[in-house]
């Protein structure tokens, strides 16, 4: 697809603190709304005309059912029903089908047509606390086309949370591992800082670290997190790690990192990247800017084991 051609490398647009969304919109309308989704979470766009629907029973109601793609079987979300929209049969047969991977789950998102790949800066996205007001909200952040028109960032983590629950991660998990190890006083006493801007992440580390006894301070993005570590000054050395993920507002992980390292009282802070951009050569981008350890969002359960690793 035409739109995807002569995308750059995910790892040096998120190093230089940018990104890469594709833009699309989710019905014909000429005031219908523009959506966006990072480049590097796509895998092509196909016409839903072409491919044959097969219904799951007893599914998920934004699950419409499987679509067969090179071999695969592709569960296909109606975005435009999580977005309060509802498409006609006539829309539905001019429709599109967005395929994305979502730390290895391949899905297919309904959208009506893919309008065309934009880059920007990390400190062009902007989350206003109206996003955050409520549990239910669907929208993480936000940007401006060169028209101006405004272009809404979807929590995508939470419709995978809301629809298909098992492909995220599981806060459920057995936590027998944790007797196995010894926390350090500093990890037990101290107070683990996160930088994470999708509210659905937020909710499932707020309860791995409930359930270890640990306390965590949540920063909607990395900025903030930057900014308060920097108030902090020599006491910074006394938090025992860091937790962010990459794609955030304002100040990607990427950025974060960077300017940790390069802060005389931050530098020796462990640091786990925390993400969905599992790709080998973020993972390798992380760890020569000074990242102790990378974890897929999907096995943020295993998140203190590794913290406790790398702070020996």
């Amino acid at each position: 697809m035409s739109v995807l051609d002569n995308v750059d490398a995910a790892t040096n647009l998120a190093k230089n603190n940018e990104l890469q969304l594709l833009v699309f919109r989710i019905n014909d309308k000429k005031d219908s709304a523009y959506y966006a989704i990072n480049v590097f979470k796509t895998r092509e766009v196909v016409e839903s005309k072409n491919h044959y629907l097969t219904q799951i029973p007893s599914s998920h109601p934004l699950l419409e059912g499987s679509i067969i793609l090179r071999g695969l079987q592709i569960p296909i979300l109606d975005l435009p029903a999580w977005l309060g929209t509802t498409l006609s049969r006539e829309d539905i047969q001019k429709s599109n089908i967005l395929i994305c991977d979502f730390n290895g789950v391949i899905i297919g998102l309904r959208i009506m047509s893919a309008f065309r790949v934009i880059k920007k800066n990390w400190n062009e996205m902007h989350a206003p606390d109206s996003y955050r007001l409520k549990e239910d909200g669907v929208v993480m952040n936000d940007t401006r086309l060169e028209d101006g028109s405004l272009c809404l960032i979807l929590d995508y983590e939470k419709l995978l949370s809301d629809v298909i629950p098992q492909a995220m991660v599981d806060v459920e998990a057995d936590t027998a591992n944790l007797i196995e190890i010894t926390i350090p006083d500093n990890l037990q006493n101290g107070t683990v800082l996160i930088a994470e801007d999708s509210k659905t992440a937020q909710r499932h580390l707020i309860q791995i670290f409930e359930k270890a006894h640990i306390n965590i301070e949540l920063f909607d993005n990395g900025k903030k997190l930057v900014d308060y570590i920097v108030s902090l000054g020599e006491n910074a050395s006394k938090i025992p790690a860091i937790i962010t993920d990459i794609e955030m507002p304002e100040m990607s992980g990427f950025t974060v990192i960077k300017t940790l390292k390069a802060n005389p009282f931050a530098k020796d802070i462990p640091i786990i990247v925390n993400s969905s951009m599992t790709g080998e050569n973020n993972k390798r981008e992380a760890e020569v800017l000074g990242a102790d350890a990378f974890i897929d969002k999907t096995k943020s359960h295993n998140v203190i084991p590794l913290i406790v690793s790398v702070m020996k």
